[in-house]
């Protein structure tokens, strides 16, 4: 399933069939790499988590300060609303990779609570390392997450199949990743709705996280297609002094068609 010639940067790759298991491509899939916006899919966990616990109500509304203003990725930083719910903003993260409504629900919940469950997932490779900065000094988390293919195509097949806390919970995430509208890496090789693509379009529904920074590319996601279901990881990085912006996502692309194939089988 993977390209023979693929881009010579650092990758991290595994894509299962989650019905029978079968690994259907492999390459370095325990290699931690950073995952840029990734690792906000465990803050949407524990907010979740809380949530089914009756910890946190996803309707009460909180606001920013301005030390957690952020700009880039995102919606929230360029809205007249300052206050939005809980559940709102877990939509914003899930939908465009809100910074600013991560660095908020980071302040609800705090990161010690994300990175213990994280772990206590299981996941050891994998987590949210900080909030999101305009600037990383030496004092910071050099990157905002990082993560293996193995332990976030875990995560994802195990969204799927409600066994992330329990299944409302599960449903919860899935239901915030499922309006993300980056399509750009693998999923560009399916060619769906940017905008509605939870529900079947042309036999394939698709629910993912992506990440980009200028030095990294993450994709990982459940995709359900007329033949199979597939959890797939698909992790890049690359030197600061190189832009393999356009190889790297070339790739992505072709790693993407071969899913599709198995998909559609």
């Amino acid at each position: 399933m993977l390209p023979p010639d693929l881009a010579p940067v650092d990758w991290s790759i595994l894509v299962v069939d989650v019905g029978s298991g079968a690994t259907l491509a492999v390459k370095d899939e325990g290699r931690p790499l950073r995952t840029a916006s990734v690792g906000k899919l465990f803050l949407l966990v524990e907010v979740a988590r809380r949530a089914v616990t009756g910890e946190l109500d996803l309707t009460e509304r909180v606001g920013w300060r301005e030390d957690e203003l952020v700009a880039d990725s995102g919606l929230w930083y360029r809205l007249d609303q300052r206050e939005l719910s809980v559940g709102d903003l877990c939509l914003l993260v899930g939908a465009v990779s809100d910074n600013l409504a991560t660095n908020v629900l980071l302040r609800v919940v705090g990161l010690p609570a994300v990175t213990a469950g994280s772990q206590a997932l299981g996941y050891r490779d994998s987590a949210l390392l900080d909030r999101v900065r305009d600037d990383r000094g030496p004092q910071h988390p050099p990157t905002l997450s990082v993560g293996t293919a193995a332990e976030l195509a875990d995560l994802m097949a195990r969204l799927h199949r409600g066994d992330v806390i329990d299944r409302d919970a599960s449903r919860m995430v899935r239901g915030w990743l499922a309006a993300n509208t980056d399509l750009s890496m693998v999923a560009s090789a399916w060619d769906l709705d940017p905008l509605a693509h939870a529900e079947p379009d042309r036999g394939i529904s698709l629910v993912n996280k992506t990440g980009t920074i200028s030095t990294a590319r993450a994709d990982v996601g459940v995709v359900e297609g007329p033949a199979a279901t597939v959890a797939c990881a698909v992790l890049v990085n690359w030197p600061a002094a190189e832009d393999r912006r356009d190889d790297v996502l070339a790739d992505m692309r072709r790693i993407g068609r071969a899913i599709r194939a198995h998909l559609e089988r």
